[in-house]
């Protein structure tokens, strides 16, 4: 039986992960290119690549929380203030509901600001990571 590249990659992947979720030094990752036919420069390469990916995923979550955690204090200040006025407004006037005005207004841009931090996937998220990356 003959097996194309991809055959190979997912039954070593799947040997791998069913042995004792052990780890592996650098010398036995080596020794498995070495078996493979991998040379050590492509291996080389290809764990820099993996590297720096593991990097931007660090970052690109770290990022994630700090704007969620932004818009959770967001939220909660909405939260305070719109059932401040509520309150204010059923105690003062409580036959003209005035407070319905700040609070669809801050409804709007609360949900702008969900958006901007829920939508990871376009180009605006993009920029602001980029522009979040260079400031740390």
């Amino acid at each position: 039986m003959t097996y194309d590249s991809e055959d190979v990659q997912q039954i070593l992947q799947k040997a791998l992960t069913r042995k004792d979720k052990g780890e592996f030094s650098r010398e036995q990752l080596l020794e498995m290119a070495s078996e493979l036919g991998i040379s050590s420069n492509i291996l080389e390469t290809t764990e820099q690549k993996w590297l720096a990916q593991q990097e931007e995923e660090r970052l690109r979550h770290t990022f994630n929380t700090f704007r969620r955690r932004a818009f959770w204090t967001h939220f909660v200040s909405f939260l305070a203030v719109n059932l401040f006025l509520i309150l204010l407004n059923l105690i003062t006037s409580p036959s003209s509901f005035w407070a319905i005005f700040p609070v669809l207004g801050w409804v709007l841009g609360l949900f702008f600001h969900w958006w901007s931090v829920y939508q990871t996937k376009s180009e605006d998220y993009e920029i602001a990571f980029q522009k979040w990356r260079t400031q740390i």
